[in-house]
């Protein structure tokens, strides 16, 4: 009778197919499936073309308060699409980085006005260019007319998601 005891030669083939599976299609279906492949794919380009260390929440939080110098931290947090919590642990780790600065209001302690720091300013004026030049390859496959049609669709899209999870 032979043994049949698996070798580790059996093993690694079991481990290790020659090419890994594809995604099921109940997956590839999913909508959140390819907005999730699109976030990575997007993190991993944004790294490579923008920045290893600026992230696209805290460039986004540096654009704002560019435009929108002396707003407050909770304010500003609803416009770039971030939790109060989150905002306020991303607002500190800027300043912490020198690029922001947060000033408490004198009528209430809690409040916090913000504000970028020179040098927030040649971060922001860098990673600009950076930050344009990725969204030209990502829509150079586009027209002017079907880049207006794509934003208009994935902000409409984004529009009704935040208040179908804000239902709870």
């Amino acid at each position: 009778m032979a043994d049949k005891t698996p070798t580790p030669a059996d093993s690694a083939a079991v481990a290790a197919p020659a090419s890994p599976p594809a995604a099921p299609a109940r997956l590839t279906s999913a909508p959140g499936y390819q907005v999730r492949r699109l976030h990575q794919a997007y993190l991993a380009a944004w790294v490579r073309a923008v920045d290893r260390t600026l992230t696209g929440p805290q460039f986004a939080v540096l654009t704002t308060v560019h435009v929108y110098p002396g707003s407050d931290q909770s304010s500003l947090a609803s416009a770039v699409a971030l939790d109060t919590s989150t905002m306020a642990d991303l607002a500190l780790r800027l300043e912490k980085r020198g690029l922001l600065e947060r000033r408490t209001t004198a009528a209430d302690g809690r409040r916090k006005l913000l504000y970028l720091t020179p040098e927030g300013e040649r971060t922001l004026a860098a990673a600009e260019a950076r930050v344009r030049e990725l969204d030209e390859r990502l829509l150079d496959t586009y027209g002017p007319a079907d880049r207006e049609r794509l934003l208009r669709e994935l902000t409409s899209l984004a529009d009704r998601w935040e208040r179908l999870g804000a239902e709870g």
